[in-house]
């Protein structure tokens, strides 16, 4: 009997991508090229091994061929480690997420991100219970701008069942074991609604923490956009007109507009959101509460383009090996230069600026955007980068500050790795 080290095997190789964004100002965005694994497959990270015994294959030679796979990348902070995570005496505790804010504020698009954030970055499971969807459920979807008339008495009480309907719906959702994140997404624009919210979260016996995040938006031009990029495809409006549809919506945020209450430092923590670039914060404490405060903080709200790329040909993708922490053959090499090319002549460049002042047409110097790369730990899409320059350059970012960008600043993040697919 012959003793074999065996890692885990799958049935097809990694797939690595590379992500650029552009980013349209130093405090609104970081835009990224980074290497994301898409696919499973033999983990370079793990650390597990499988001693296993096999009936020792004869050779000519009469001895015994023992057979290895490459050792895995191994996790420093070991193999069960949370992506981000740290240990602190808050860092389990558990966090509701209450939204405020007039229609188009971006309410949902700040929970969303921030549910996202927390998943991905930090593996803590969330959930976002979105009131207009229990509404739409209960009421129907395309409900005309009186329904949310205050003085409604019929509207009004239908919102009311739609919000303890997601309440009940949270509550259950919180009691699990391992769920850490909770946003209830809704306008909850009076101070009567959000006591409500409180008392509701405190006599369910859960003892968890609790915070606002307010969304102010006074920027017409930005509410337009919102409405005519957001809104305007929501069930609420499907198939309508999109002058009727603007009107109605117009009408139904002014219906708010009457009762609406700004949080206060009566209701307890909060962080308020001014046009997406001023920031209030009150009484915030706590390892999570501190963690979606400095994502909001640094949250952008435009477009960003992102490019992904799978990583050059790999020794092993060559012999059709899955596992191991190869570098690049030859063509991928080559493929790595024609990469850098294309990062500097294509993702780089600005599609929206006009050319440099002083250039004719023929010649204009193009002017370049700010981009971030990305990659994984491991070595093949580290070496599928490597060509790209980072150039230091002088940049006026749209918020009139101007500063220093190093462009293409390269970050590996273990989270981009591949996926672990198990022991054989």
């Amino acid at each position: 009997m012959m003793q074999c080290m065996a890692t885990t095997a799958h049935t097809s190789p990694a797939t690595l991508q590379i992500m650029v964004a552009s980013a349209q100002s130093l405090d609104e965005s970081e835009a990224a090229v980074g290497l994301l694994s898409a696919a499973a497959s033999t983990p370079e990270h793990a650390s597990h091994h499988r001693t296993f015994s096999a009936p020792a294959p004869s050779n000519s030679s009469g001895l015994d061929i023992v057979i290895q796979n490459p050792t895995p990348h191994r996790l420093p902070e070991g193999e069960n480690a949370t992506p981000l995570e740290v240990i602190g005496t808050t860092a389990s505790d558990k966090l509701v997420i209450v939204m405020v804010g007039l229609p188009a504020t971006g309410k949902t698009h700040i929970a969303k991100r921030i549910c996202r954030f927390l998943s991905f970055f930090h593996d803590i499971p969330s959930q976002i219970f979105n009131v207009g969807d229990y509404r739409r459920q209960l009421c129907g979807a395309q409900m005309p701008s009186r329904f949310y008339d205050p003085t409604n008495e019929e509207g009004r009480a239908a919102r009311q069942m739609a919000c303890d309907t997601a309440l009940a719906d949270l509550v259950e959702y919180m009691k699990q074991d391992g769920v850490r994140v909770a946003a209830f997404d809704a306008t909850n624009s009076t101070m009567l609604r959000r006591r409500h919210i409180l008392n509701a979260i405190r006599s369910s016996g859960l003892g968890v923490k609790k915070m606002f995040i307010e969304s102010i938006c006074d920027q017409e031009e930005l509410l337009d956009e919102n409405i005519k990029k957001v809104k305007l495809s929501t069930p609420d409006y499907r198939d309508m007109d999109p002058e009727e549809a603007m009107a109605d919506f117009k009408q139904r945020r002014a219906e708010y507009m009457k009762v609406y209450q700004p949080v206060e430092d009566a209701d307890g923590s909060y962080i308020k959101i001014i046009n997406s670039k001023q920031f209030i914060v009150n009484n915030i404490r706590g390892y999570l509460p501190l963690k979606v405060v400095h994502f909001v903080m640094n949250l952008h709200t435009l477009p960003r383009t992102f490019f992904l790329t799978r990583h050059g040909q790999s020794e092993y993708n060559l012999l059709g090996k899955i596992g191991g922490d190869s570098g690049l053959t030859p063509a991928g090499l080559e493929y790595a230069r024609r990469l850098a090319e294309f990062a500097k002549g294509y993702i780089a460049v600005d599609p929206n600026a006009s050319p440099e002042e002083g250039d004719d047409a023929a010649g204009a110097t193009p002017q370049t955007r700010p981009c971030r790369l990305w990659t994984s730990t491991l070595r093949r899409t580290k070496e599928t980068a490597q060509f790209i320059e980072h150039d230091a350059q002088n940049y006026t970012f749209d918020n009139g500050e101007t500063g220093v960008w190093v462009q293409f600043r390269q970050r590996e993040r273990r989270n981009l790795d591949e996926l672990y697919a198990g022991m054989a």
